[in-house]
């Protein structure tokens, strides 16, 4: 049952994306092009979507599972740290070059759009990159803290 409710969740994401214009680059190109021929009609989009996120992000802080019975996994760190600051310049970045983010990288993909394809290979060798990185980083980290004590 929580596949078949994942599936229609994305299926109705996607098509959300596909509808609001996030999946085509030039449209979200030309909203973040302020001073050009700038197209407000995403920010309608993005307001729509923090009121729900909003609500449903009350609701499911008063739940200790979600309504097909998995446990509720909310995010509990409120600090702001470089990785994160780091995080949100790439993707900020990459989202300003490309006019993609993530999901609706996806959702072109699945249309065929040669530009996703580009797109989504350059967020795996990305995010590959990270993972190595950051298990190196890990690694190396309580050895440096052993030669210390």
């Amino acid at each position: 049952m929580i596949n078949l409710a994942s599936f229609v969740c994305g299926l109705i994401f996607g098509l959300g994306l596909i509808i609001a214009g996030m999946a085509n680059p030039a449209k979200v190109i030309a909203f973040l092009d302020l001073a050009g021929d700038w197209d407000p009609s995403l920010a309608l989009v993005m307001g729509g979507a923090i009121a729900v996120a909003t609500g449903a992000f009350a609701l499911a802080g008063k739940r200790a599972s979600s309504l097909l019975g998995a446990p509720m996994q909310l995010p509990t760190r409120q600090d702001i740290d470089l990785r994160l600051i780091f995080g949100s310049v790439a993707f900020g970045a990459g989202w300003g070059l490309a006019g993609f983010c993530p999901g609706p990288a996806l959702v072109a993909l699945g249309a065929g759009l040669p530009k996703a394809v580009i797109f989504v290979g350059a967020l795996l060798v990305g995010m590959l990159a990270y993972e190595l990185i950051n298990r190196a980083l890990t690694q190396a980290t309580p050895r440096a803290q052993q030669g210390t004590h």
